[in-house]
Protein backbone atom coordinates (compact mmCIF):
# COMPACT_ATOMS: atom_id res chain seq x y z
CA UNK A 1 0.00 0.00 0.00
CA UNK A 2 1.27 3.45 -1.02
CA UNK A 3 -0.49 6.72 -0.19
CA UNK A 4 -4.02 4.81 0.04
CA UNK A 5 -3.36 3.01 -3.17
CA UNK A 6 -2.03 -0.52 -4.72
CA UNK A 7 -0.57 -1.02 -7.72
CA UNK A 8 -0.11 -5.03 -8.97
CA UNK A 9 -0.26 -6.57 -12.60
CA UNK A 10 -3.55 -6.38 -14.07
CA UNK A 11 -5.41 -9.82 -14.32
CA UNK A 12 -7.84 -11.18 -16.85
CA UNK A 13 -10.20 -10.81 -13.74
CA UNK A 14 -10.42 -6.87 -14.10
CA UNK A 15 -11.03 -6.69 -17.80
CA UNK A 16 -15.16 -5.61 -17.16
CA UNK A 17 -13.64 -3.11 -14.58
CA UNK A 18 -11.35 -1.76 -16.69
CA UNK A 19 -13.53 -1.51 -19.91
CA UNK A 20 -16.14 0.43 -17.35
CA UNK A 21 -13.43 2.82 -16.65
CA UNK A 22 -12.18 3.78 -19.43
CA UNK A 23 -15.43 3.64 -21.55
CA UNK A 24 -16.51 7.08 -20.18
CA UNK A 25 -13.45 8.43 -21.15
CA UNK A 26 -13.86 7.12 -24.65
CA UNK A 27 -17.68 8.38 -25.38
CA UNK A 28 -17.39 11.49 -23.49
CA UNK A 29 -13.95 12.86 -23.81
CA UNK A 30 -10.93 13.51 -26.41
CA UNK A 31 -8.44 12.48 -24.85
CA UNK A 32 -8.79 9.20 -26.84
CA UNK A 33 -9.86 9.50 -30.42
CA UNK A 34 -11.36 6.06 -30.53
CA UNK A 35 -14.93 6.09 -30.62
CA UNK A 36 -15.69 2.64 -30.23
CA UNK A 37 -16.09 1.58 -26.75
CA UNK A 38 -14.30 -1.09 -24.88
CA UNK A 39 -15.74 -4.57 -24.28
CA UNK A 40 -14.89 -7.04 -21.20
CA UNK A 41 -13.18 -9.32 -24.23
CA UNK A 42 -11.64 -6.52 -25.61
CA UNK A 43 -9.35 -5.86 -22.59
CA UNK A 44 -9.03 -9.25 -21.18
CA UNK A 45 -7.06 -10.00 -24.77
CA UNK A 46 -5.04 -6.54 -24.30
CA UNK A 47 -4.36 -7.97 -20.83
CA UNK A 48 -3.31 -10.94 -21.64
CA UNK A 49 -1.03 -9.79 -24.79
CA UNK A 50 0.48 -6.85 -23.15
CA UNK A 51 1.08 -9.46 -19.84
CA UNK A 52 3.57 -11.36 -22.60
CA UNK A 53 4.71 -9.10 -24.33
CA UNK A 54 5.04 -5.71 -22.39
CA UNK A 55 3.63 -4.78 -18.93
CA UNK A 56 0.04 -3.88 -17.59
CA UNK A 57 -0.61 -2.53 -14.14
CA UNK A 58 -3.67 -1.50 -12.35
CA UNK A 59 -3.89 0.49 -9.28
CA UNK A 60 -6.60 0.14 -6.49
CA UNK A 61 -7.88 1.97 -3.30
CA UNK A 62 -10.37 -0.07 -0.97
CA UNK A 63 -10.15 -2.88 -3.46
CA UNK A 64 -11.44 -0.88 -6.43
CA UNK A 65 -9.89 -0.02 -9.46
CA UNK A 66 -8.99 3.46 -10.07
CA UNK A 67 -6.55 3.51 -13.06
CA UNK A 68 -4.32 1.59 -15.16
CA UNK A 69 -1.32 2.09 -17.63
CA UNK A 70 -0.03 -0.31 -19.91
CA UNK A 71 2.30 0.40 -23.13
CA UNK A 72 3.14 -1.73 -26.02
CA UNK A 73 5.50 -1.36 -29.53
CA UNK A 74 5.32 2.49 -30.58
CA UNK A 75 4.71 0.98 -34.84
CA UNK A 76 5.03 -2.19 -36.21
CA UNK A 77 8.45 -3.11 -37.35
CA UNK A 78 12.05 -4.26 -36.18
CA UNK A 79 12.73 -0.65 -36.73
CA UNK A 80 10.83 0.76 -33.87
CA UNK A 81 11.13 -2.50 -31.60
CA UNK A 82 13.19 0.02 -28.65
CA UNK A 83 10.02 2.23 -28.80
CA UNK A 84 7.15 1.97 -26.92
CA UNK A 85 3.80 3.77 -26.40
CA UNK A 86 2.09 3.64 -23.55
CA UNK A 87 -1.82 4.52 -22.35
CA UNK A 88 -2.38 5.51 -19.19
CA UNK A 89 -6.38 5.99 -17.50
CA UNK A 90 -7.59 7.15 -13.95
CA UNK A 91 -10.75 7.35 -12.50
CA UNK A 92 -11.37 11.25 -11.62
CA UNK A 93 -11.59 10.67 -8.69
CA UNK A 94 -7.85 8.86 -8.23
CA UNK A 95 -6.25 12.33 -10.09
CA UNK A 96 -3.96 14.15 -7.51
CA UNK A 97 -3.11 11.40 -5.51
CA UNK A 98 -0.29 10.45 -6.56
CA UNK A 99 -1.55 7.41 -8.64
CA UNK A 100 -0.47 8.36 -12.16
CA UNK A 101 2.97 8.97 -11.38
CA UNK A 102 3.24 5.63 -9.42
CA UNK A 103 1.74 4.20 -12.68
CA UNK A 104 4.03 5.68 -14.96
CA UNK A 105 6.69 4.59 -13.16
CA UNK A 106 5.70 1.23 -13.13
CA UNK A 107 5.31 1.42 -17.27
CA UNK A 108 8.73 3.17 -17.81
CA UNK A 109 10.90 0.79 -15.42
CA UNK A 110 9.44 -1.97 -17.47
CA UNK A 111 10.23 -0.87 -20.63
CA UNK A 112 13.53 -0.13 -19.67
CA UNK A 113 14.53 -3.63 -18.23
CA UNK A 114 12.87 -4.71 -21.31
CA UNK A 115 15.20 -3.03 -23.20
CA UNK A 116 13.17 0.40 -24.58
CA UNK A 117 14.79 3.45 -25.69
CA UNK A 118 12.47 5.78 -25.42
CA UNK A 119 8.51 6.17 -24.51
CA UNK A 120 5.93 7.90 -26.79
CA UNK A 121 2.96 9.63 -25.29
CA UNK A 122 0.25 10.87 -27.89
CA UNK A 123 -1.86 13.56 -26.38
CA UNK A 124 -5.23 14.97 -27.62
CA UNK A 125 -3.38 18.55 -28.80
CA UNK A 126 -7.47 19.94 -26.56
CA UNK A 127 -6.16 18.00 -23.35
CA UNK A 128 -3.87 20.46 -21.43
CA UNK A 129 -3.69 18.30 -18.45
CA UNK A 130 -2.59 15.33 -19.88
CA UNK A 131 0.25 17.42 -21.74
CA UNK A 132 1.26 18.53 -18.30
CA UNK A 133 0.90 15.45 -16.73
CA UNK A 134 3.55 14.50 -18.88
CA UNK A 135 5.79 16.99 -19.22
CA UNK A 136 6.16 17.02 -15.59
CA UNK A 137 7.96 13.93 -15.65
CA UNK A 138 10.02 14.69 -17.72
CA UNK A 139 8.10 14.22 -21.71
CA UNK A 140 9.25 16.67 -24.07
CA UNK A 141 6.82 17.52 -26.85
CA UNK A 142 8.46 16.20 -30.14
CA UNK A 143 5.79 16.94 -32.62
CA UNK A 144 2.35 18.41 -33.11
CA UNK A 145 0.18 16.92 -35.79
CA UNK A 146 -2.45 19.30 -36.92
CA UNK A 147 -6.09 17.85 -37.30
CA UNK A 148 -5.23 14.09 -37.86
CA UNK A 149 -7.62 12.97 -34.96
CA UNK A 150 -11.65 13.16 -35.75
CA UNK A 151 -14.50 12.52 -33.04
CA UNK A 152 -17.21 14.62 -32.26
CA UNK A 153 -17.88 15.54 -35.69
CA UNK A 154 -14.38 17.55 -35.86
CA UNK A 155 -10.68 17.36 -36.17
CA UNK A 156 -8.44 17.78 -33.77
CA UNK A 157 -4.45 17.83 -33.35
CA UNK A 158 -2.25 15.39 -31.44
CA UNK A 159 0.72 16.39 -29.62
CA UNK A 160 3.56 13.73 -29.26
CA UNK A 161 5.81 13.65 -26.29
CA UNK A 162 8.61 11.11 -25.46
CA UNK A 163 11.02 10.55 -22.63
CA UNK A 164 14.43 9.00 -23.62
CA UNK A 165 14.99 5.72 -20.88
CA UNK A 166 17.75 4.70 -21.58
Amino acid sequence: MTMGFSLRPALSGDAAALAALWNPWITNTIATFNAQEKTGDDMAAMISERQLNYGFWVAEIGGAVAGFATYAQFRAGVGYGKSMEHTIVLDPTAHGRGIGRALMACVERDAAAKGAHVMIAAVAGENHAGRDFHAKLGYQIVAIIPKVGYKFDRFHDLTVMQKILT
